[in-house]
């Protein structure tokens, strides 16, 4: 089969991933097994943070019973940010925090503050809220928490450490929305963009919890060796010890993830699956040996089937993603393993965004360096100047398919034919 049709199934594949983690639906099905219970004369505020904010928002307001008034409140990314008639729709800055994230969060705060105790809350939450929804604490600015972001980013620094830090510098994150809504009972249904699903790390938990105390964060920050680096303000921050009420115990449930994203893959392949149950995780350098190890154990023609989030150390000024990188990765190993026969190789975000790029990701093949090469680009070169993008785009294997209205972090695929 010619390499142009297998990308296209490797595509379709991907989609249907992507598909599976459908926010209207999702949401739709929550509301129907449980459905919304407004006490008389309440209102229902529904406020939708994160990537999928829209779709779940959309699916929210088709459920709402006859009669019940509601406010509603979106926060987004600019990719997906769109006006709604009867919605205050906010578009922000993803993954760097942005000043229309702070004026956004002003206004998720006033709106919960209001909630009074014959109102609900049914907060719909997904991955990209943490850095959409900017709160820092008292004493931290904009510039400062988007300083710390940079240097998480930066380090390499895992999904949950990354959280361990945003949550103790912010107001929202961590069981803040609780905060914000002392009076009125807040349920949530949230889409998970994290591996494992732990409520308390998706968009940072606004609605669940705190993974960590301060001391942890502080932990965090020495090991991932960026304390020094990070505003005064942020380390004055984490240092204090000031205790917290307790939250009220959350409300919260789990409608999408990537593991339903994989097995939805698995369901519409038209050949022999092997679906990996342990998550690509960790540096993309580990998961693309990962990836070739587990292939030189799997027939050919059987596509094999990862789900995860991998992490990325930038040693450039380049563009790319966690994704294209892993992709990179995977082509250059290939070649010195001298790995036999032929291959494609799709790693894509379910958002459709990889980085501060236009693409989800990218589908590499065994000719994939020829290509680039051929082109002029150096793949290694452009490797250490972590401008993955450059390199694939120069041997025309980027994923493009715009922005999904999700997020259930990322899916991979493997092909020997």
């Amino acid at each position: 089969m010619a390499h142009d049709a297998i990308r296209s199934e490797l595509t379709e594949l991907f989609l249907a991933g992507v598909a599976a983690a459908d926010p209207v639906g999702a949401v739709a099905q929550a509301l129907t097994a449980r459905p919304v219970k407004v006490p008389d004369g309440g209102t229902l505020i529904l406020l939708a943070v994160g990537k999928a904010a829209n779709g779940m928002m959309e699916a929210a307001r088709s459920a709402v019973p006859e009669g019940v008034p509601t406010r509603c409140l979106i926060v987004t990314n600019y990719e997906n940010h769109r006006d709604i008639a009867g919605v205050a729709c906010y578009g922000a800055g993803h993954p760097v925090p942005d000043g229309n994230g702070v004026i956004a969060g002003l206004a998720v705060e006033k709106l919960l503050r209001e909630a009074g105790a014959r109102d609900m809350v049914l907060a719909l939450i997904s991955g990209g809220g943490s850095a959409l929804l900017p709160g820092p604490v008292k004493g931290l600015t904009l510039a400062d928490k988007a300083e710390v972001n940079r240097l998480l980013l930066a380090s390499g620094a895992d999904i949950e450490e990354t959280n361990i830090v945003r949550q103790a510098l912010s107001r929202f994150k961590g069981g803040g929305l609780l905060r914000l809504a002392a009076h009125a009972p807040v349920r949530s249904l949230i889409l998970s963009d994290v591996v494992g699903d732990d409520l308390r790390v998706i968009a940072s938990g606004p609605t669940v919890g705190p993974i960590a105390d301060l001391a942890t964060a502080r932990d965090v920050a020495h090991r991932l060796g960026i304390w020094e680096q990070m505003p005064g303000a942020a380390r004055e921050a984490l240092a204090r010890e000031a205790a917290r009420d307790p939250l009220p115990d959350p409300d919260a449930t789990l409608v999408g993830s990537n593991a339903i994203s994989v097995t939805a893959m698995a369901a519409a392949a038209g050949r022999p699956v092997r679906v990996v149950e342990a998550p690509l995780i960790g540096s993309v350098t580990k998961a693309a040996a990962q990836v070739l190890d587990l292939a030189a154990s799997t027939p050919s023609g059987t596509a094999l089937l990862f789900g995860g989030e991998t992490t990325v150390i930038l040693t450039g000024n380049g563009r790319g993603g966690r994704n294209q990188e892993l992709a990179l990765r995977v082509a250059l190993l290939a070649e010195e393993r001298g790995l036999p026969g032929d291959w494609l190789f799709l790693s894509g975000g379910t958002d459709g965004r990889d980085g501060p790029t236009d693409a989800a990701g990218a589908i590499v093949d065994c000719q994939s360096l020829s290509r680039m090469r051929a082109a002029g680009a150096d793949p290694r070169a452009l490797l250490a100047n972590s401008d993955s993008h450059a390199a694939l785009a120069a041997s025309a294997d980027l994923l493009i398919t715009g922005a999904t209205g999700t997020n259930v972090a990322d899916l991979q695929i493997f092909l020997a034919i």
